[in-house]
């Protein structure tokens, strides 16, 4: 380790320490104070919204300057209303039932001592993320009202929105009594910063990746902390034989083409082929004129309309998270095909399915496992907010204490409290 990376590992750790003393008086915060503490923060960013969409403006031509793909401009840009958006995001939180000190199980055992199990904070969350400044507010409230200290690291590509929003979060919490500690950022040690915060182990208590599927498969491979990995998002839309047509017609477009940038876009369409001739040439018809690049199979070609350009569907193709207006699309022999390509080619996110017979829907739901089913809805609702979290700190998909989207539940332990009256083990 040169020197230079060894005062970066200090300075992390430094950091970490500090988080972990604001995390122990976080965790003994009432609700009213942490609530207090989200509506100044809400308050502040929307009264500081000009500094930061001036900084999001640098931002932004620096990332053009340097080839930011588009899908992560996207995610990157902010404008008044989506300002607004995260604000009212942080507001929503505040009305939501604090999961600190809820009661999971409780008995009285024969010899009578009294038990129960109970929520208590992580302590300290770290979040790796990449263009994506409204995932800093999301974290930061989202650990304060669960009780935790957060660092964040929101990369190059935002550092300058981030460090704004940071500033005026801090000033916003430190200004009703709780430490500003509670929210803290590392940006500014680059990459060297991401390590050693991934081997801060004993500082951090839970590291959270959320991103493309290579910076989530490092922090995976390389942390020396525990990972929650989140949603590289490969959904699937299947539209099956018994399917409303105008209905899924409308889901798959939604999915598809309401924000492409985002992890829980559809990026593959499945259709049985006993309504393939059918509904294929108007779905990929209305994707096209939508601006959508296709993939195609060689039946769903053969069906694809005239003006409408596609190329051949490779595996790489069925396996791809685009993040942008792009879908692969395919023929399968009924369900038994669909859930065989799914289980194939998914990341384990969200699948959808367009039916109206409820027992092959029910098929669907039990023969796959992803994080979240679909029936008759577009994979665009796997989201924190639209599922009532609150805002979430990312979609899970894997099996561990957490999985789907990451509200303030999965942010939190439990512990076990004993009471006896003096009974000794024999």
């Amino acid at each position: 380790m040169t020197e230079a990376d060894a005062a970066v590992t200090e300075s992390v750790q430094a950091t970490a320490r500090r988080a972990r003393a604001a995390s122990r008086e976080l965790g003994l915060a009432s609700r009213a104070q942490k609530d207090q503490a989200l509506a100044a923060m809400a308050d502040t960013l929307l009264e500081g919204a000009d500094v930061v969409l001036a900084q999001n403006r640098v931002d932004l031509e620096l990332g053009k300057e340097n080839g930011l793909a588009e899908s992560l401009r996207d995610r990157l840009t902010l404008t008044p209303e989506r300002i607004v958006g995260i604000v009212e995001a942080l507001r929503e939180l505040a009305g939501l039932a604090d999961p600190i000190g809820e009661v999971l199980r409780g008995s009285t055992l024969p010899n009578g001592l009294r038990l129960r199990q109970v929520r208590v904070p992580m302590g300290v969350i770290g979040m790796v993320y990449e263009a994506r400044p409204n995932v800093t507010v999301d974290a930061a409230g989202l650990s304060l009202k669960s009780g935790n200290a957060v660092i964040l690291r929101g990369g190059q590509a935002a550092a300058r929105t981030n460090a704004a929003i940071v500033e005026l979060l801090r000033q916003a919490v430190a200004g009703t009594g709780l430490p500003a500690d509670s929210i803290q950022t590392i940006d500014q040690y680059g990459r060297e910063g991401v390590r050693a915060l991934m081997r801060a182990r004993g500082l951090v208590d839970l590291l959270v990746p959320r991103g493309g599927a290579g910076l989530i498969q490092t922090v995976v491979r390389e942390a020396q902390v525990p990972v929650i990995e989140t949603g590289v998002g490969n959904c699937h839309v299947y539209v099956d034989g018994a399917a409303d047509q105008d209905q899924a017609l409308e889901i798959v477009l939604n999915s598809k083409i309401q924000r492409p940038s985002v992890c829980n876009a559809a990026e593959t369409l499945l259709v049985d082929q006993a309504i393939a001739a059918a509904f294929l040439p108007r779905a990929l018809g209305a994707l096209a004129k939508a601006g959508v690049k296709l993939h195609l199979d060689a039946e769903a070609a053969a069906l694809a309309g005239p003006g409408v350009a596609w190329d051949t569907a490779t595996s790489t193709d069925w396996s791809t998270e685009y993040l942008d207006l792009e879908m692969a699309a395919g023929v399968v022999d009924g369900l038994d095909g669909a859930i065989e390509h799914i289980q194939r080619y998914s990341s384990g996110h969200t699948e959808a399915i367009c039916t109206k017979d409820l027992g092959r829907a029910q098929t669907f739901a039990d023969r796959l496992d992803s994080a979240v089913i679909m029936i008759n809805a577009s994979t665009r609702f796997t989201d924190g907010g639209q599922f009532g979290l609150g805002a979430e700190i990312g979609i899970s998909t894997q099996k561990l204490h957490a999985r789907g989207p990451m509200g303030l539940a999965e942010l939190t332990s439990s512990k076990w409290i004993c009471l006896g009256q003096g009974q000794t083990r024999n």
